[in-house]
């Protein structure tokens, strides 16, 4: 009777193992959350992308911005594909692999925006997660971009504030500033967590524990046969 349980642990182990390690997402990221620039001069904006556990051949990205804050100075290869195209005028990024044999894992730049600044305000960096992708090596080049892995990112130019009169207007409703005050802060913060949060560690710890537990007390069940 203790050799079934023992095995029945055993199964039940290898069963859940695939939920307990699940597959990094593919995902684009800036180096930074938060860059400053003087209006007249330049910043340096690297994009980011990570393959997680897969095997790719290329990836597609556009990005959104304010073009009345931030103009487009150029745009440089990273080091992660080989060769890498883009489309200044929209931010449009192309990065692929000369030999499909010879796909890229891991992660790496994909290439480096220079951004100039215009006038006084602030910009918000992000990935177009509709025509952005990360393509699989496989036969269907699936799309493998996990859009909810990735996170904006807000450029503030000379002052960070707009010149414009907007706030001699607001200051007659102070209900309507807080709200605009707030909802501003809400729009510059990144959309989601790094993937490496404090949740995430946790669980990584306690995963393995959980496992050693039940292996144990299968082992003391059968020993004590």
């Amino acid at each position: 009777m203790n050799k079934k349980i023992f095995f029945t642990f055993v199964l039940v182990i290898f069963l859940l193992l695939p939920v307990f390690f699940k597959v990094k997402a593919a995902s684009f990221s800036f180096d930074k959350n938060s860059y400053s620039v003087s209006v007249g001069q330049t910043v340096q904006v690297q994009i980011n992308i990570d393959a997680g556990a897969e095997q790719v051949n290329g990836a597609d990205v556009y990005i959104n911005y304010d073009s009345s804050s931030l103009s487009v100075e150029s745009i440089s290869a990273g080091s992660f594909f080989p060769t890498v195209t883009n489309d200044k005028s929209i931010i449009y990024i192309a990065g692929l692999v000369d030999d499909p044999a010879s796909p890229k894992t891991g992660s790496g730049t994909l290439a480096t925006i220079t951004f100039k600044g215009l006038k006084d305000g602030t910009s918000n960096l992000s990935f177009d997660c509709n025509n952005s992708k990360i393509v699989k090596n496989d036969a269907n080049a699936s799309n493998i971009l996990q859009c909810s892995s990735n996170y904006n990112a807000v450029i503030s130019v000379g002052s960070g504030s707009s010149s414009s009169s907007s706030n001699n207007n607001n200051s007659a409703n102070t209900s309507n500033n807080s709200n605009n005050s707030y909802n501003t802060a809400s729009n510059n913060q990144p959309k989601t967590l790094p993937k490496s949060g404090n949740f995430d560690n946790i669980i990584n710890l306690a995963i393995p524990g959980t496992i050693l537990f039940f292996i144990g007390t299968g082992l003391k069940l059968f020993l004590l046969k």
